[in-house]
Protein backbone atom coordinates (compact mmCIF):
# COMPACT_ATOMS: atom_id res chain seq x y z
CA UNK A 1 0.00 0.00 0.00
CA UNK A 2 1.15 3.32 -1.26
CA UNK A 3 1.77 6.60 1.06
CA UNK A 4 2.64 10.04 0.87
CA UNK A 5 5.76 11.39 2.72
CA UNK A 6 4.46 13.85 5.07
CA UNK A 7 6.70 12.97 8.07
CA UNK A 8 10.60 12.84 8.49
CA UNK A 9 12.52 11.58 11.21
CA UNK A 10 15.97 13.55 11.80
CA UNK A 11 18.54 11.98 13.62
CA UNK A 12 21.50 14.37 14.45
CA UNK A 13 24.11 15.38 17.09
CA UNK A 14 23.30 17.13 20.17
CA UNK A 15 26.80 18.31 21.05
CA UNK A 16 27.35 22.27 20.79
CA UNK A 17 30.93 22.46 20.12
CA UNK A 18 30.65 21.41 16.64
CA UNK A 19 31.64 23.50 13.56
CA UNK A 20 29.45 25.87 12.15
CA UNK A 21 28.68 24.15 8.64
CA UNK A 22 27.44 21.91 10.48
CA UNK A 23 24.83 23.70 12.24
CA UNK A 24 24.29 25.71 8.77
CA UNK A 25 23.11 22.61 7.59
CA UNK A 26 20.55 21.72 10.37
CA UNK A 27 18.84 24.83 9.83
CA UNK A 28 18.90 24.47 5.62
CA UNK A 29 16.85 21.43 6.82
CA UNK A 30 14.90 22.38 9.34
CA UNK A 31 13.22 25.12 6.91
CA UNK A 32 12.99 22.96 3.92
CA UNK A 33 10.95 20.49 5.88
CA UNK A 34 8.63 23.24 6.79
CA UNK A 35 8.78 24.97 3.93
CA UNK A 36 7.71 21.49 2.15
CA UNK A 37 4.92 20.79 4.87
CA UNK A 38 6.77 17.67 6.41
CA UNK A 39 6.60 17.08 9.64
CA UNK A 40 9.93 16.69 11.66
CA UNK A 41 10.71 13.67 14.32
CA UNK A 42 13.70 13.75 16.70
CA UNK A 43 15.01 13.08 20.38
CA UNK A 44 13.83 16.42 21.30
CA UNK A 45 17.10 17.78 22.47
CA UNK A 46 17.27 21.35 23.51
CA UNK A 47 21.09 21.83 22.21
CA UNK A 48 23.40 20.70 19.35
CA UNK A 49 22.28 20.10 15.43
CA UNK A 50 18.53 18.38 16.82
CA UNK A 51 17.69 22.04 18.42
CA UNK A 52 19.51 23.87 15.46
CA UNK A 53 16.93 21.77 13.65
CA UNK A 54 14.01 22.09 16.02
CA UNK A 55 14.24 25.82 15.57
CA UNK A 56 14.77 26.18 12.16
CA UNK A 57 10.92 24.21 11.54
CA UNK A 58 9.62 26.10 13.61
CA UNK A 59 10.57 29.46 12.82
CA UNK A 60 9.54 28.27 9.84
CA UNK A 61 6.25 27.77 10.63
CA UNK A 62 6.03 24.08 10.75
CA UNK A 63 5.77 21.05 13.39
CA UNK A 64 8.28 19.43 15.06
CA UNK A 65 7.63 15.83 17.30
CA UNK A 66 9.93 15.64 20.20
CA UNK A 67 10.59 11.64 21.61
CA UNK A 68 12.41 11.54 24.66
CA UNK A 69 13.07 9.34 27.32
CA UNK A 70 11.35 10.16 30.88
CA UNK A 71 15.15 10.37 32.25
CA UNK A 72 16.04 13.06 29.66
CA UNK A 73 13.55 15.12 30.55
CA UNK A 74 14.53 14.30 34.42
CA UNK A 75 18.14 15.65 33.27
CA UNK A 76 16.53 18.97 31.67
CA UNK A 77 17.68 17.85 28.25
CA UNK A 78 14.32 18.62 26.49
CA UNK A 79 13.67 21.24 23.79
CA UNK A 80 11.00 23.33 25.49
CA UNK A 81 9.38 24.69 22.33
CA UNK A 82 8.58 21.38 20.85
CA UNK A 83 4.71 21.08 18.91
CA UNK A 84 4.34 18.05 20.87
CA UNK A 85 6.27 16.01 23.29
CA UNK A 86 6.48 12.08 23.40
CA UNK A 87 8.07 11.16 26.52
CA UNK A 88 8.80 7.10 26.50
CA UNK A 89 9.91 5.24 29.45
CA UNK A 90 13.40 4.14 27.61
CA UNK A 91 15.81 4.78 24.80
CA UNK A 92 14.58 1.71 23.16
CA UNK A 93 10.87 2.88 23.06
CA UNK A 94 12.04 6.30 21.89
CA UNK A 95 13.35 4.54 18.83
CA UNK A 96 10.47 2.24 18.10
CA UNK A 97 7.88 5.59 17.76
CA UNK A 98 11.08 7.75 15.35
CA UNK A 99 11.14 4.65 13.13
CA UNK A 100 6.86 3.88 13.49
CA UNK A 101 5.62 7.38 13.01
CA UNK A 102 8.22 8.80 10.36
CA UNK A 103 7.79 8.12 6.27
CA UNK A 104 11.31 8.79 5.77
CA UNK A 105 14.50 9.12 8.11
CA UNK A 106 17.42 11.72 7.37
CA UNK A 107 21.15 11.55 9.34
CA UNK A 108 22.66 14.59 9.86
CA UNK A 109 26.54 14.28 11.40
CA UNK A 110 26.42 12.96 15.21
CA UNK A 111 28.17 10.97 17.72
CA UNK A 112 27.53 7.49 18.73
CA UNK A 113 23.67 8.26 19.56
CA UNK A 114 23.43 9.24 16.10
CA UNK A 115 25.57 6.38 14.39
CA UNK A 116 23.77 3.68 16.45
CA UNK A 117 20.17 5.17 15.50
CA UNK A 118 21.43 5.02 11.94
CA UNK A 119 23.14 1.66 11.75
CA UNK A 120 19.80 0.58 13.85
CA UNK A 121 17.10 1.78 10.96
CA UNK A 122 19.29 0.54 8.47
CA UNK A 123 19.54 -2.63 9.39
CA UNK A 124 15.38 -2.47 10.02
CA UNK A 125 15.13 -1.38 6.79
CA UNK A 126 17.42 -4.77 5.67
CA UNK A 127 14.77 -6.48 7.67
CA UNK A 128 12.37 -5.43 5.95
CA UNK A 129 10.54 -3.78 9.36
CA UNK A 130 11.15 -0.49 7.97
CA UNK A 131 10.09 0.65 3.93
CA UNK A 132 10.59 4.32 3.74
CA UNK A 133 13.76 6.52 2.54
CA UNK A 134 17.00 6.89 4.78
CA UNK A 135 19.29 9.61 3.56
CA UNK A 136 22.69 10.29 4.99
CA UNK A 137 23.73 13.98 5.14
CA UNK A 138 27.18 13.94 4.17
CA UNK A 139 28.01 17.35 5.24
CA UNK A 140 31.54 18.13 5.10
CA UNK A 141 32.39 14.96 4.27
CA UNK A 142 31.32 13.74 7.75
CA UNK A 143 30.70 10.12 6.29
CA UNK A 144 33.25 9.74 4.52
CA UNK A 145 34.86 6.97 6.79
CA UNK A 146 31.16 5.33 7.60
CA UNK A 147 30.66 5.00 3.69
CA UNK A 148 34.02 3.20 3.22
CA UNK A 149 33.32 0.81 5.91
CA UNK A 150 30.03 -0.17 4.61
CA UNK A 151 31.60 -0.51 1.01
CA UNK A 152 33.99 -2.78 2.74
CA UNK A 153 31.12 -4.50 4.88
CA UNK A 154 29.78 -5.72 1.44
CA UNK A 155 33.32 -5.95 -0.54
CA UNK A 156 34.06 -8.99 2.03
CA UNK A 157 30.82 -10.28 1.77
CA UNK A 158 29.95 -9.35 5.08
CA UNK A 159 26.91 -7.31 3.42
CA UNK A 160 25.11 -8.26 0.45
CA UNK A 161 25.55 -5.76 -2.58
CA UNK A 162 21.78 -5.35 -3.05
CA UNK A 163 21.73 -3.54 0.66
CA UNK A 164 23.62 -0.99 -0.61
CA UNK A 165 20.81 0.27 -2.03
CA UNK A 166 19.22 0.65 1.88
CA UNK A 167 20.36 4.40 1.74
CA UNK A 168 21.01 7.74 -0.18
CA UNK A 169 23.78 9.73 0.44
CA UNK A 170 23.22 13.69 -0.11
CA UNK A 171 25.82 16.32 0.58
CA UNK A 172 23.73 19.56 1.78
CA UNK A 173 20.21 19.86 2.90
CA UNK A 174 18.72 21.24 -0.61
CA UNK A 175 19.80 17.04 -1.98
CA UNK A 176 18.40 15.46 0.98
CA UNK A 177 15.20 17.07 0.43
CA UNK A 178 15.05 16.34 -3.23
CA UNK A 179 15.52 12.62 -2.42
CA UNK A 180 12.93 12.93 -0.15
CA UNK A 181 10.58 14.41 -2.49
CA UNK A 182 11.34 12.51 -5.16
CA UNK A 183 10.54 9.58 -2.97
CA UNK A 184 7.17 11.31 -2.47
CA UNK A 185 5.45 7.62 -2.99
CA UNK A 186 6.59 5.15 -0.54
CA UNK A 187 5.63 1.62 -0.10
CA UNK A 188 4.08 0.24 3.15
CA UNK A 189 5.08 -3.32 3.99
CA UNK A 190 2.77 -4.81 6.90
CA UNK A 191 5.65 -6.20 8.90
CA UNK A 192 7.08 -2.69 9.18
CA UNK A 193 7.82 -1.19 12.46
CA UNK A 194 4.90 1.13 12.26
CA UNK A 195 2.53 -1.74 12.51
CA UNK A 196 4.07 -3.07 15.46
Amino acid sequence: MAGEISTVTVYAGSSSQVDEVYFNAARQLGALLANNGIRCINGAGSKGLMAAVTDAVLQNGGEVIGIIPDFMVQEGWCHSELTERIVTTDIHKRKELMAGMSDACIALPGGIGTLEELSEIITWKQLGLYTGPIVILNVNGYYDELLKMLEKATKESFMHPRHADIWTVANDAAEAMEIILENSEWEANPRSIAAL
